[in-house]
């Protein structure tokens, strides 16, 4: 049967639809300020025929006794909410499974949440999760995510919340067959500026074929979030967990594919972003950035998928974390980044970056133009490492960038305090080299490109005849 995604259904009608169902059957537990999800399924009416249990662990005591300590002394965090539905879902199948497991699909629902405080100062934010059967005495599936919310009332807050947390039930129920309905289902009756997803996880038996990396593309590219994160290992990160008070150096690039500049910007750009007196080595990330504009193809600006798990199977083979990003402009991801730490930031970027920062025409939209940009870019402990170019058989760095005349003082300004900074080790011969020189050799079939490219890279796209690279060349007669 087809799996249609039904936009005409509210709240009420979803979760009126499981009360109704005879067969699910679960527990709700919710801790901090998410406590509207049980509401609304008593609400909708007929709940004596889906809720077994709903509670609250509100005391921090009392939630360490039933679901056990968290080992950093969170309590909204992910270990926390995979603690709670490990607890809830093994109590109700300890003490339900017998009398009526056998025409019964479990399912148990968790969520532990901040909103808004009293001074508005915080990042409200919060971790959801279902655990659920597909069949009466079937095995478990978990769909675990993570939400930022964005009203600035928290009355609004608790509202969005139950309604992404019926949703989420609602779509891991009849959804669960295609996992990208059940992601977009997420925000059905809200506003996409009142809910961020930026993290979400499927795993079960029905989801061994999801993929995790596409999904986080999915997640930006759908506007659930500007920003999603996955480690080497592919698996999803929750961007707030893992940069949390980290010094983050960052390449952007398309990767399309990894040559040995990449390497090199790296390599010689950590040695520099370490040697700061500001940043401590030990509390450091280093991350490769991947935008939507950059994986955009054609007209219609669509996004190969095959060619994204591509570059990003090749950067994880290289040990990289992952960042996909909606941002063109750095002063969005550096204002982005400025809230999950207060520690430096490092960009390594390419002279011709350096040119398309210095450009003004890319900030006609803000009423404060270029200003108003280098105000978010530069104020944070923000630094850039500046990759150089060859022109002409001139080697352009810092040096020898020349800004208008009418912005040249702010340019030495912010050389002066440290802002921008050239890599100055470097390797001379990977400066000939252009990424897109490289893919139409590879193209090709041609030979010589492989000694610009990684070793393991070469043999990635030539053993998975990645980036159009032909299996099969035919020799030219």
């Amino acid at each position: 049967m087809s799996i249609v995604h039904d936009l005409g259904l509210g709240i009420n009608q979803k979760a009126l639809k499981i009360n109704l169902d005879p067969k699910i059957y679960g527990t709700f537990a919710e801790i901090g300020a998410g406590q509207d999800v049980a509401a609304a399924f008593f609400k909708a009416g007929g709940a004596s025929g889906t809720v077994a249990k709903s509670m609250s662990a509100y005391d921090m005591k009392f939630s360490d006794a039933i679901y056990g300590p968290v080992a950093d002394g969170r309590y909204v965090c992910e270990e926390r909410v995979v603690s709670m539905l490990d607890h809830e879902y093994n109590l109700l199948i300890e003490r339900l499974d017998e009398q009526r497991g056998a025409s019964t699909q479990f399912f148990s629902f968790a969520n532990t949440v901040v909103t808004l405080n009293y001074h508005k100062t915080n990042q409200p934010h919060g971790w959801m999760g279902c655990r659920f059967q597909l069949t009466p005495n079937g095995e478990f599936h978990d769909v675990i995510l993570h939400i930022r919310m964005l009203d600035n009332d928290t009355l609004m807050q608790q509202q969005a919340l139950g309604v992404i947390g019926v949703n989420l039930i609602y779509g891991c129920f009849y959804y669960h067959q295609k996992p990208e309905i059940l992601l977009e289902s997420l925000r059905d009756n809200l506003a996409k500026d009142r809910i961020q997803i930026d993290a979400i996880k499927f795993e079960g038996p029905a989801f061994e074929k999801v993929d995790g990396r596409l999904m986080s593309l999915r997640l930006v590219k759908n506007g659930f979030c500007d920003l999603a994160l996955f480690g080497p290992d592919g698996k999803i990160l929750q961007p707030s967990d893992v940069l949390y008070k980290k010094h983050i150096l960052v390449l952007r690039g398309r990767f399309r594919p990894v040559i040995n500049v990449h390497l090199d910007m790296l390599e010689n750009g950590v040695k520099q972003f370490v040697q700061e007196p500001d940043v401590d080595e030990s509390k450091m990330i280093v991350v490769s950035e991947l935008t939507l504009h950059a994986l955009q193809e054609g007209l219609d600006d669509s996004i190969d998928e095959k060619d994204f798990l591509d570059r990003v199977d090749i950067l994880c083979s290289l040990g990289q974390t992952v960042m996909i990003t909606n941002y063109v402009e750095y002063y969005k991801l550096v204002a982005y980044l400025s809230k999950i730490t207060k520690l430096k930031i490092g960009l390594i970027i390419g002279f011709p970056n350096l040119e398309y920062i210095f450009n003004e025409e890319n900030y006609r939209d803000l009423p404060g133009e270029i200003l108003e940009s280098f105000a978010t870019l530069f104020s944070r402990k923000l630094k850039l490492f500046v990759y150089p170019t060859l022109r002409n058989n001139i080697i352009m760095n810092c040096m020898k960038f020349n800004p208008p005349a009418h912005l040249n003082d702010l340019y030495r300004f912010l050389i002066a305090n440290n802002k921008i900074e050239d890599i100055y080790h470097y390797n001379k011969s990977n400066l000939n080299i252009q990424t897109d020189n490289m893919l139409e050799l590879i193209q090709r079939g041609e030979e010589g490109w492989e000694e610009h490219v990684p070793a393991e890279v070469v043999t990635f796209i030539k053993d998975r005849c990645l980036f159009g690279f032909p299996c099969v060349v035919i020799p030219k007669k």
